[in-house]
């Protein structure tokens, strides 16, 4: 085709959609009425639709639960009987040497002395894991989990150590988990975006919106976050007084616009706007229903100990398990509050007790309506706590950062439940097993989904980006 040829056929295009009596975006809006059946069919792609894995997949949809501000995993899950043999005796010089911490001034003042564990720890389960009082609940269904020790990140501040953990970069900037997924693989959900962000907690966690951003990908991929009352998103429902028909003569209007324009400049933003106008208009009935817990039995909400109407960690978990029922691909979910400097008694009872009924109720309801074999359920912090105590305060002991030797737990799809990987030494400093870092995680998790971690790249500024960046590997004695 010669150029004056292609321009012509552009000038056709936009005397199309510029002069044609029945506009482009009615006659989307029309399929979009009608359940996207029917002959009418939309101009601009869905950039969400559902696109084929690289291989065969073992898991659907995900639901990260990320613990913001980091759990003290030596007084939840990582039980060591020498930090009560040793307690207060001041840390071996061997382990400390040259390493960096956190706030350092803390350590510098006096030389910081192992702190013990003051709760029960027992064993659970046929594996044994070890779950401290705090988690009664959880260690109730320790034979569909799967223990993650030693587990090392790479910067031991809050908030590049969350960018790294959620989109495998310190630099503010990369695409999030959730971003990547959707990317490579779209969703099953037509009338619920694919990547869903639920908070809860104090406050939202350091860093924000760039934790779940689309990063250098298209935006459409980026998370949205719901509220787990009212409207899921801010002005969803049509303004009163509003007519059903103006509403629908608007949204098309407006789609012609969008359609006109994508047409003259080929921008894929316009795309993305397009489709979004779209899944907003769909959400006005999906959205309300979703988060209408009548629906469930009393049985239901009493496991979770779901508080209507209330933004609560409980509520985020039966929301991501109907959210998951309903085709979402990447559900995240953030609860703040575990930075524990100061005192690790009572505000770690706190945060524990406000996850520990939720999380493991997530898990049996997953079971019970037979998702948790195609769901993957991670938890976890973006690092874990020191086995030495950090005094700021007269009377009261805290943890301080520790990015060497952390601990997850996983449930759900394609993962050997029962099953520990990875170990530490005894007082819980170093990593002494099979050696698991964040990007690992990440390589794991894609590789269930039915993804090659290097496989799944973008370009941006002449470079091919990934998930996993250039590291990463399938942690392959998790998998079933």
């Amino acid at each position: 085709m010669t150029p004056e040829q292609r321009a012509l056929l552009a000038d056709t295009r936009r005397h199309f959609f510029s002069r044609c009596a029945v506009g482009v975006g009615q006659v989307a809006l029309a399929s979009l009425l009608n359940g996207g059946r029917g002959e009418a069919a939309t101009v601009a792609a869905n950039p969400m639709a559902e696109k084929p894995p690289m291989f065969p997949p073992k898991v659907k949809n995900v639901i990260f639960l990320h613990m913001a501000g980091a759990p003290s995993q030596l007084d939840m899950l990582d039980y060591k009987p020498a930090l009560q043999k040793f307690d207060g005796k001041v840390a071996p010089d061997e382990i400390i040497k040259g390493k960096r911490f956190a706030f350092m001034d803390t350590f510098a003042k006096n030389p910081p002395r192992l702190l013990a564990s003051h709760r029960e720890f027992k064993q659970y389960g046929n594996a044994g894991f070890w779950f401290s009082s705090l988690l009664p609940n959880l260690a109730g269904v320790a034979d569909d989990l799967t223990m993650i020790h030693g587990i090392s990140a790479e910067n031991f501040n809050h908030a590049p150590a969350k960018c790294y953990m959620n989109t495998g970069s310190i630099r503010f900037g990369r695409p999030s988990m959730g971003a990547w997924i959707t990317y490579g693989i779209g969703s099953h959900s037509n009338d619920l975006p694919g990547f869903v962000v639920l908070q809860s907690g104090p406050r939202g966690p350091r860093g924000g919106a760039a934790l779940w951003s689309s990063g250098f990908l298209p935006t459409a991929y980026q998370g949205v976050p719901f509220r787990s009352g009212g409207d899921p998103i801010l002005d969803l429902s049509t303004p009163k007084g509003i007519p059903h028909g103006t509403q629908e003569q608007t949204l098309a209007a407006i789609r012609d616009l969008n359609e006109m324009k994508l047409d003259a400049t080929g921008d894929s933003e316009i795309g993305t706007r397009i489709a979004a106008y779209e899944m907003a208009y769909r959400m006005q009935t999906s959205g309300p229903e979703l988060i209408d817990f009548a629906r469930e039995s009393k049985e239901t909400l009493d496991m979770y100990g779901v508080e209507a109407g209330k933004a609560t960690y409980a509520n985020n978990c039966l929301l991501a398990a109907r959210l998951v029922e309903r085709g979402v691909r990447f559900v995240q979910l953030y609860h703040t509050d575990w930075d524990h400097h100061v005192d690790i008694t009572q505000p770690l009872d706190q945060v524990c007790k406000e996850i520990d009924q939720p999380t493991a109720a997530l898990i049996k309801d997953l079971k019970r309506r037979g998702l948790l074999d195609s769901t993957l359920v991670i938890w976890g912090g973006e690092f874990g706590r020191t086995p030495m105590a950090e005094g700021r305060e007269d009377g009261k002991l805290g943890r301080n950062h520790h990015i060497d030797a952390f601990t997850m737990f996983m449930a759900g799809a394609g993962i050997k439940p029962g099953t520990q990987v990875g170990e530490t030494d005894e007082l819980g400093f170093w990593s002494t097993g099979e050696k698991i870092d964040v990007h690992d995680i990440h390589a794991t998790m894609l590789h269930l989904l039915g993804i090659e971690h290097t496989k799944l790249t973008y370009t941006f500024q002449g470079r091919p980006f990934r998930l996993t960046d250039v590291a990463g590997r399938v942690v392959k004695s998790l998998l079933s």
